[in-house]
């Protein structure tokens, strides 16, 4: 019997995928729920999987290929065997000496291995036919990255002064986000304020506290937590910041469904931690880690990433000082983390060192007035510098 495999039904905002590659071709047995191929989408890279266990059969679009919901892009042969090449009767090994050949040998089968890259990155290497144990990686544990792999294919060649160029199109991902940082810069009236944040008596938090909310939650105190929190509480405080503009209506959302930005190496996602105003530290932390590692893995879905109602940037992992973040319509605002420095700071009449943090909001000057945005980031400033308040809603 065979059986058709369809895209997964789209969104109504996502109107068709790019086919980014197939894990399996023609005449591979196949086990139910296996990854056969991964689709690129405007937002994220969808798996997907075998419903059955069976032979594929067909495959009706190759790597490149544009498709839409449900349409039919392989059959299966439901119980069918893959067919096994005649192979010669094993002659026993007679010694120990003997078969340490065949040891050795077995690497060269991972020599191109791609399995450890992201969808974008094995597509990128099987064009160029390049192997990633070639290059050196400069993701999280020395992953290697589609951009470690662009990197290389552009690395110039020294003997003769060559001056190599490439032309790579953009992927669907990052299409999509220059038309929405696009969007936003000619349909939003953007302002940017900023302040700084005394992080000194959070750090003392979580090094008095750190150890045991581990052994309790069974995850890290980080400082993402106290951020989303303090977000979350001043969202209610505030209601016009978290809300959006809808025509010539203005929509009020008593709930804060937080957009925190992840950095992968297809570009930033923004997946949504729902509900925070009514999460613990130890959810928030849990959700975000969850999240961290759907977006390494590349199995964030398009669920995950829309709804937010306000966005949580933190560039200060890269090392950023100050920056002036860009709204993602249809919210009204965004707050930016920076990089944490110690500086000298006046305390009580005297200078101490304190380590402090820069934030901003960008924000919608149509319906979001300057006086309301400053006051937002001193609530957010106010609750850092005084977690224990934060902690007990005050």
């Amino acid at each position: 019997m065979s059986i058709e495999v369809k895209v997964p039904v789209l969104p109504e905002s996502v109107s068709d995928a790019v086919i980014a590659s197939w894990h399996k071709k023609v005449g591979d047995a196949v086990k139910r729920d296996e990854n056969l191929l991964d689709l690129e989408t405007d937002k994220v890279v969808l798996e997907v999987p075998s419903p059955i266990d069976g032979v594929l059969k067909e495959i009706k679009f190759q790597t490149g290929d544009t498709v839409t919901s449900q349409q039919v892009v392989a059959v299966i042969e439901a119980g069918a065997t893959a067919s096994v090449p005649a192979v010669t009767a094993a002659v026993p090994v007679e010694s120990k000496t003997a078969a340490e050949p065949a040891k050795s040998a077995a690497p060269a089968a991972s020599k191109n291995d791609t399995s450890e890259l992201s969808p974008a990155g094995r597509r990128v290497a099987e064009q160029h036919g390049i192997n990633p144990a070639d290059v050196s990686g400069t993701g999280r544990g020395g992953r290697v990255t589609k951009e470690d792999l662009v990197s290389h294919i552009n690395a110039p060649v020294v003997a003769g002064g060559a001056r190599p160029e490439q032309r790579v199109p953009m992927t669907r991902i990052r299409t999509r986000i220059a038309e929405r940082l696009m969007q936003s810069k000619n349909s939003i009236a953007m302002l940017t304020s900023f302040n700084e944040v005394n992080l000194g008596e959070v750090m003392k938090m979580r090094k008095a506290m750190g150890e045991s909310f581990e052994k309790t939650h069974g995850i890290k105190l980080g400082f993402m937590s106290f951020f989303a929190k303090a977000v979350a509480n001043a969202l209610q405080r505030h209601p016009i910041i978290n809300a959006s503009v809808d025509g010539n209506d203005i929509i009020y959302h008593g709930y804060a469904d937080l957009s925190i930005a992840v950095s992968t190496d297809k570009g930033l996602v923004t997946p949504v931690v729902r509900n925070a105003e009514s999460m613990s530290f130890a959810d928030i932390e849990k959700a975000i880690a969850d999240y961290a590692k759907k977006a390494r893995d590349g199995k964030l879905g398009l669920d995950d990433l829309q709804g937010g109602t306000f966005t949580i940037t933190n560039g200060g992992t890269f090392g950023s000082l100050m920056s002036t973040p860009i709204v993602n319509p249809p919210q009204s605002a965004i707050l930016g983390m920076h990089t944490i420095k110690d500086r000298p700071i006046a305390e009580n009449g005297q200078v101490v060192i304190a380590p402090m943090m820069y934030i901003a909001i960008s924000y919608d000057h149509r319906i979001i007035d300057g006086k309301d945005a400053v006051l937002f980031l001193v609530d957010i400033k106010n609750q850092l510098e005084n977690p224990h308040r934060m902690l007990l809603g005050l």
